[in-house]
């Protein structure tokens, strides 16, 4: 490749980093207008880097928090919920500072084997995410359409082995992408530069790569969490009054099933953006224009901020978990007079038939 035609930015969920730079801009002018696009965004973005990694550092470390604390609320549903929580931290962890760093400097200063790490947990954590939601829509697929035959199989003993299931094949089948990222340096401008990129010179494919990421990452599980709602829709919002489950039960499933609807939602629209970008990459379609670098970044961003969303949807949807936050952060003393009653409180059903808080 051309080095006027390499990396403008190096980012770090592209997961090919084939980024054509603004070097490919030959005229005076034009290499100028380039250069004061890369200073504002060397500073804006990690401005904005730095508002995610700190909201999803803080937010999703609260939702582990609260349901932890809170032994109430132990129940299939909040399980996954933490699994999701801590994915999305992860996430945070080993992307968010890495691509400021790469925003802002114009070499990768953490080495060839720390790129491979970095990659490797991008695309896992990517994954996890994803199929946690897969698992979640699972979970509300028996609860609704088979609720009573269901509760021997949801229970947490079920969820635990279904999350650790999930984490043994992503961890496993992505060792692959480790392998084929690593540190490549080139020149721009008569500068040195370099990147954490897809090593397409050595042989792998990146189209390939891309395709199953886009298949893999978005297209299955978006699919399997389509027919499961498509299946139980009908019975949810149509299911006779009466029979072996009360109508407070079934309103608490409609609840917890619409909160789920909607972190799978916006899961959706804030990976849309980057994957068709990323896919058409591959496919070498992509003019480099100031506007599609642009479209890019915004893109980023928005991917970047599902990892932080989560818990805003909780803490605006959710009153059991406004509940259950203060009272983590209050820590108010246990009721144990002898004399009173505590106030009672809204449930649902968890698989094993114990009742407790779901965290939506």
């Amino acid at each position: 490749m051309d080095p006027t035609e390499d990396e403008f930015y190096s980012m770090c969920l592209n997961l090919t980093n084939e980024e054509a730079s603004l070097g490919s801009c030959n005229f005076s002018s034009e290499y100028e207008n380039g250069e004061l696009l890369e200073k504002v965004v060397s500073r804006v973005v990690p401005i904005f880097f730095g508002f995610i990694g700190i909201v999803g550092l803080v937010g999703n470390a609260l939702v582990v928090l609260v349901v932890a604390a809170n032994p109430g609320m132990r129940s299939t549903t909040n399980l996954l919920i933490i699994n999701l929580a801590v994915a999305d931290l992860l996430f945070v962890i080993f992307c968010v500072p890495f691509t400021a760093t790469d925003y802002v400097m114009p070499r990768w200063p953490f080495g060839d084997w720390w790129c491979k790490v970095v990659q490797y947990f991008i695309v896992v954590t990517a994954h996890a995410s994803v199929y946690t939601l897969v698992l979640m829509s699972l979970d509300r697929f028996m609860a609704v359409v088979h609720p009573i035959a269901s509760m021997s199989i949801r229970t947490e003993k079920n969820a635990l082995l279904a999350i650790a299931c999930i984490w043994v094949v992503i961890l496993t089948t992505a060792i692959p992408v480790g392998i084929c990222h690593g540190e490549r340096e080139y020149a721009y401008y008569h500068r040195n530069h370099s990147s954490c990129v897809f090593l397409e010179e050595q042989g792998y494919s990146k189209l390939g790569f891309q395709m199953s990421f886009f298949l893999s990452s978005y297209v299955i599980p978006l699919a399997l969490i389509s027919v499961l709602y498509m299946c139980m829709l009908t019975r949810l919002w149509k299911s006779a009054p009466g029979g072996r489950v009360s109508a407070e039960s079934r309103r608490g499933r409609k609840k917890v099933t619409r909160m789920v609807v909607v972190v799978v939602v916006v899961f959706a629209v804030c990976w849309c953006p980057i994957q068709i970008i990323l896919l058409v990459k591959a496919l070498d379609a992509y003019n480099i224009t100031y506007f599609t670098v642009t479209a890019q970044i915004v893109s980023h961003v928005l991917a970047y901020m599902n990892s932080c969303v989560n818990p805003v949807l909780y803490a605006f949807l959710s009153e059991n978990f406004r509940v259950a936050f203060r009272k983590v952060m209050y820590c108010p003393p246990p009721y144990n007079d002898g004399i009173g009653r505590p106030q009672p409180t809204k449930t649902t059903r968890t698989g094993n038939g114990n009742s407790c808080h779901d965290i939506v």
